[in-house]
């Protein structure tokens, strides 16, 4: 089998049977070239009789290139899975990927919003005009539901089912979660949807778009980072902070609140327990609350 054919059969795979991201796919084909390029410059011409010593080489050649850890991480994870298809499908007899060490990723600790920095930001919006009151929903949404910006621009009126107190969320990958919404959260969508989205333009092809600007498009990622840029500099917060910002307050809070980190998992839509995992260090003081009060030897 050759390169060429082994890359556009593995991505066929990741379009067809993972449902992966336009985005996602293109990511692993541009990593899984830089080991053909390689492989091919060590006359290594077919992907199924490459050892685990010549990713290595490869791995060790990238990071010489001056490619971070993460990103050595990153392209390592993407070969893996390059050979863990060709694995499934019988064409090797193992992973010469799966015994390359990863090299160590030093974690930062995502910034987060005290809930009075939160209430600090909405009360510098101007809510006089109705771009304000859809500013407001929009903080208000990213913190009370814990959603990606992408995910929050791609929102529509139908994915609101008020009678049930959920949202519907359309997140990487295509793929659909259904999250609660918080009483006070339900309420302020309802409103906006009462009283504010209706003095939006509806225009074609927009009409069931939620968050609009003032000609009725839809908004963008860099509008929802602006809105957020310029609410923080109002409310004097030094943080260097985003519209991420919410999502990791959200799940910070939650599990100071007690919450168990699968269910965390789920409702920001995780696709590994290990990403959602970095909330645990984040507030060791709120963890050591819960072992105090729910742990039985601890009396």
């Amino acid at each position: 089998m050759t390169w060429e054919s082994a890359i556009k059969e593995f991505l066929m795979f990741l379009k067809l049977e993972k449902g992966l991201a336009n985005n996602t796919i293109i990511s692993y084909e541009q990593d899984i070239i830089k080991l053909k390029k390689y492989c091919i410059s060590i006359n290594q011409n077919s992907p199924l009789n490459i050892e685990k010593s010549v990713i290595s080489e490869f791995v060790y050649q990238i990071a010489k290139l001056g490619y971070n850890a993460k990103s050595q991480a990153r392209l390592l994870s993407g070969i893996r899975s390059f050979y863990n298809y060709f694995l499934l499908e019988d064409y090797i007899k193992s992973n010469p990927a799966d015994l390359v060490e990863s090299p160590k990723i030093q974690r930062n600790l995502p910034e987060i919003l005290a809930l009075e920095e939160i209430d600090s930001m909405i009360s510098e919006i101007d809510r006089s005009t109705i771009e304000g009151e859809r500013n407001r929903v929009i903080i208000e949404t990213l913190y009370g539901c814990g959603l990606r910006v992408s995910e929050l621009v791609s929102l529509q009126i139908s994915d609101l089912f008020i009678d049930e107190s959920i949202i519907r969320v359309v997140g990487k990958g295509n793929k659909q979660r259904y999250i609660p919404v918080a009483n006070e959260t339900l309420r302020i969508l309802i409103y906006y949807m009462e009283h504010i989205r209706s003095s939006f333009p509806y225009i074609k092809g927009e009409e069931d778009t939620f968050f609009v600007n003032r000609r009725g498009r839809r908004l963008t990622r860099v509008m929802i980072f602006t809105i957020v840029k310029n609410l923080a500099e109002k409310a004097s917060i030094k943080k260097k902070i985003s519209p991420h910002t919410f999502r990791h307050s959200y799940a910070t809070h939650l599990l100071e609140g007690g919450a168990d980190l699968l269910d965390i998992q789920q409702l920001l839509g995780h696709a590994s327990i290990g990403t959602t995992e970095i909330y645990l260090h984040v507030d060791q003081n709120a963890l050591r609350k819960i072992l105090e009060d729910h742990h039985p030897r601890n009396t």
